[in-house]
């Protein structure tokens, strides 16, 4: 009888243990989460959103760390920089966005000494099966879906060229790939001319200003070379300032941002001040671009999404992880909870889809507002 109950006790304590290991919530309340951006200069409104999640839960409850510029040279500081946030055993949940390449390799170095941690990665740059299995859940714009869509904005917006600037790195990314093939299919079908253009990827010897000047000179040329209705896109942060100013300034058409957002260089490129007390107000910023935009000429020639997409994946990724962390939500992926917190942000409903093969992988798909 004595054996039975010992065993019996043993097992006990093993279930509680595994349990311990699915659920972070700690007795005396100490919990942290972790934010991981790029920095101000590769894209400025992630880092902000960190800093927006910091200020309202304060530094006992918010870790901020960046990634590199030159992510793709540096992918060790990547690696360092999140298991400095894990060593911290507060640290319960990492939010991580962009996920550029390093991703893959930092979460499974976490996991090897954090298999408790909650992984939340967006606007992921590795392969995304791969990257499925290591997040508990991903964010993404549904970026197969955007390559036609562009193309009908486009075509909508009165298009008869579209230049898509980009640099194989980018090119090697499948989805970022796809999304052009299925753009220049598309743009082909509508008589649109799709033409592809190299630029200096802002992770070389060239840098972010190799790559800014590039844009500021060649996007005038295309203008010149094939007249106004050209439009412009491109897969990379660093690359919208000068192309949404150049596009502005020559009278040529800004389809959309890489991450679309109307924080997201608009603000900077039409010189717009930002006051304080408007830091995250999508409706004043909005009239605030529509107003700079008429000024210069330039209605109904530029566009972007309503909502800050890569913003609203890290408010959404740290709501979600307190919940998750006090026991609010009980799964590491409930989809129907995320979509709630995400609608509560954007003021509207919000639409999520699986990639094909998950189902922890959320694509999101918006309309254009053209201002």
């Amino acid at each position: 009888m004595v054996k039975k109950l010992m065993l019996f006790v043993l097992v006990l304590m093993l279930v509680l243990s595994m349990a311990a290991c699915d659920r972070t919530t700690t007795d005396d309340d100490d919990w942290k989460i972790g934010i991981l951006t790029g920095t101000v200069t590769q894209n400025e409104e992630e880092f902000r959103m960190a800093e927006q999640m910091l200020a309202e839960f304060g530094p006992e409850r918010i870790i901020i760390a960046t990634y590199p510029d030159r992510f793709m040279q540096e992918q060790e500081t990547t690696i360092s920089n999140m298991l400095e946030m894990a060593e911290d055993p507060a640290t319960k949940a990492i939010i991580m966005v962009q996920a550029v390449p390093g991703a893959v390799a930092a979460v499974d170095k976490v996991k090897e000494i954090r298999p408790d941690m909650l992984f939340i990665l967006g606007a992921p740059q590795e392969d995304p099966d791969i990257i499925a299995t290591k997040g508990d859940i991903i964010l993404n714009t549904d970026d197969l879906g955007r390559g036609y869509q562009i193309a009908e904005h486009a075509y909508e917006m009165g298009a008869e060229v579209i230049v898509h600037y980009s640099f194989p790195r980018h090119m090697s990314i499948e989805m970022l790939a796809e999304r052009r093939r299925l753009m220049k299919e598309r743009a082909e079908e509508l008589g649109i001319l799709f033409i592809d253009e190299d630029a200096p990827d802002p992770t070389s010897d060239a840098g972010v200003a190799g790559t800014q000047m590039y844009i500021s000179e060649d996007v005038p040329r295309k203008i010149a070379q094939y007249g106004p209705n050209t439009a412009v896109f491109g897969t990379n942060c660093a690359m919208m300032e000068p192309m949404i100013a150049s596009a502005v300034d020559h009278g040529g058409i800004f389809l959309v941002q890489c991450c679309p957002s109307p924080y997201h260089a608009l603000p900077a490129a039409l010189g717009i001040e930002v006051p304080e007390d408007k830091k995250g107000n999508v409706t004043w910023i909005i009239e605030a671009i529509e107003q700079k935009i008429k000024e210069k000429g330039a209605s109904g020639r530029v566009a972007s999404w309503p909502i800050p997409v890569n913003m609203m994946y890290i408010q959404a990724g740290t709501y979600y992880a307190k919940e998750w962390i006090e026991g609010t939500i009980d799964d590491r992926n409930d989809k129907a909870r995320l979509i709630a917190i995400m609608e509560k942000i954007a003021e509207g409903q919000i639409v999520l889809s699986e990639y094909p093969g998950t189902d922890n992988y959320y694509l999101y798909l918006s309309d254009h507002i053209v201002f």
